[in-house]
């Protein structure tokens, strides 16, 4: 059997396969390490701007070290603000052991802080024999086909996003494990931001909606008309049109912008063992189309939860 490889005139390095038509590629011809040359990681970068998120099989040489190592290469890496890191590290780990890391609804990554993630590099470390999947959604797509009159009403709109979001409310919590470690770990300490619900991509200029689970209201609205409209938008982000779904193997890395998208990881595994680690590359405050940027509210306040154990 012959391979095909795809190498572009916008991506002559890169052997390049789109997996969906609105997001997604996998890069096929690529040691991902931190030494990776200039030339290479330039057409990277723009290749992650354009197909937002990017796939890559083997990359069985990645260790923690050189995992955080290539990701500095886009930036300042950051631990996340409540989970604990493996020690030595910043990394983020997702081990369903103990009770974290099925992170089954949609979101875009730690935008309960003002500067939220622009990047996450994810590695697959022990997977289960079948299910796990992940989809990413395309929320830049989203907003460009929204109807002219909603995307109007959505640019005027700014939401505060929480850590501390109703979090058992749409999954029957059967296993208390995963809700001890959302109060206990995620929740130990309360953070909330506003951000614009259309923001400006810094990089590439395109407008796309910044929602997902962490949203807790819409400025300036009730509890029930914030719900309302929050699923009237977030509704059209996961659509399946603009979304892509990894069929994960071992030794995979997944790189995705995540100013310009939300992902879900589908929990249809049941007690097999998942691990997966994750880099953070620090971004800045999100703009709105009218140039107001993201604004802290609360910056790790110990929570009433954790407050009371």
């Amino acid at each position: 059997m012959t391979t095909h490889h795809h190498f572009s005139k916008d991506f002559p390095l890169l052997d390049l396969h789109r997996v969906a038509g609105h997001i997604g590629a996998e890069i096929r011809n690529i040691t991902l390490t931190p030494a990776l040359d200039e030339g290479t990681f330039a057409q990277l970068n723009a290749a992650l701007l354009k197909h937002k998120v990017l796939f890559f099989r083997g990359q069985h040489h990645l260790t923690d070290a050189s995992h955080q190592a290539f990701g500095e290469r886009f930036g300042r890496i950051v631990a996340h603000p409540t989970v604990p890191a493996p020690q030595g590290t910043q990394i983020f780990e997702l081990d369903t052991a103990n009770g974290g890391g099925r992170a089954d609804s949609w979101h875009t990554d730690v935008t309960f802080v003002a500067d939220f993630p622009k990047i996450s590099i994810l590695r697959s470390v022990q997977l289960p024999a079948f299910g796990g999947d992940t989809v990413w959604a395309n929320t830049a797509v989203a907003f460009q086909r929204l109807p002219e009159p909603l995307q109007r009403f959505a640019e005027s709109l700014r939401a505060i996003h929480s850590n501390d979001y109703d979090y058992g409310a749409d999954r029957l919590v059967q296993e208390q494990r995963r809700l001890q470690h959302h109060q206990q770990i995620f929740v130990s300490t309360v953070w909330e931001a506003e951000h614009p619900v259309v923001h400006v991509h810094p990089e590439t200029g395109e407008k796309a909606l910044l929602l997902g689970h962490f949203v807790k209201q819409l400025k300036g609205f009730s509890s029930r008309d914030s719900a309302r409209i929050f699923e009237l938008l977030q509704q059209r982000v996961t659509q399946q049109e603009n979304t892509v779904r990894w069929q994960w193997q071992p030794h995979d890395v997944v790189i995705w912008d995540n100013r310009a998208t939300q992902h879900y990881a589908v929990n249809d595994y049941g007690d097999q063992h998942r691990v997966v680690r994750r880099v953070t590359v620090a971004g800045a405050a999100a703009v709105g189309v009218n140039g107001e940027p993201s604004l802290t509210l609360r910056q790790g306040n110990p929570s009433p939860a954790a407050a009371a154990a």
